[in-house]
């Protein structure tokens, strides 16, 4: 059974150039070549290919974008990444969208068919020099998040969370509708269960645990 491919990067020449390599693989069919995020988007519903070869940085909607909406439709294609660089940003939002594959544009051509058939068989193909410091703070931040969700009330959770992108208790309490003084409990609350015992060790507790 085929591979059923789209391919989608903005500039002609590596489109061109990805379109020449993949058809000489007997197991992989190309449906589509695409130059922006809007004509992805509709050629992955038109086609519901296997798998998409995506380039972050595209005109008119970029990968990421591409991405976001395809998982808010639950498309089912899976999303090989295709890129000349990808910063840390970036690939923790791609792995938290549910990116198969990352690959380097730099990296042999050979290596970008083994990722696609590997992702087509269910895997995951991470390039490590792009997603190796991603990955670890990945694993720490849901880490992270397990423990607070076994310690801390989800309201905790939250407070923590405001408190964390840098509102003082006044404005928590306006975000949340509830009174300064309930923010003042809670927090109160929250130091003892984490075992600190001022805001600024909370700030660090949260940096620590890679929750921002």
């Amino acid at each position: 059974m085929s591979i059923r491919l789209v391919i989608a990067d903005d500039h002609p020449l590596i489109l061109q150039g990805l379109e020449s390599l993949l058809r000489l693989e007997p197991d992989i069919e190309i449906l589509a070549c695409c130059r922006t995020g809007e004509e992805t988007l509709q050629a992955v519903r038109q086609h519901q290919p296997d798998i998409l070869v995506l380039d972050i940085r595209m005109p008119r909607k970029d990968g990421l974008e591409v991405l976001h909406e395809m998982h808010q439709e639950r498309l089912p294609t899976r999303v090989v990444i295709l890129t000349a660089e990808l910063d840390e940003r970036e690939a923790l939002r791609a792995l938290r969208l549910g990116v198969s594959g990352m690959v380097l544009k730099d990296m042999l051509p050979e290596l970008l068919v083994q990722c696609i058939r590997k992702v087509h068989a269910g895997g995951q193909w991470l390039e490590r020099r792009s997603t190796g410091r991603v990955l670890d703070k990945l694993l720490q931040r849901e880490a992270g998040a397990r423990e607070l969700a076994g310690v801390l009330t989800s309201r905790e959770r939250e407070i923590m969370q405001l408190v964390a992108s840098g509102l003082p208790n006044k404005a928590v309490a306006k975000e949340l509708y509830i009174s300064e003084g309930t923010v003042k409990i809670h927090l109160h609350n929250i130091y003892g269960k984490l075992g600190i015992d001022s805001r600024v060790a909370l700030l660090r507790y949260i940096q620590d645990k890679g929750l921002v």
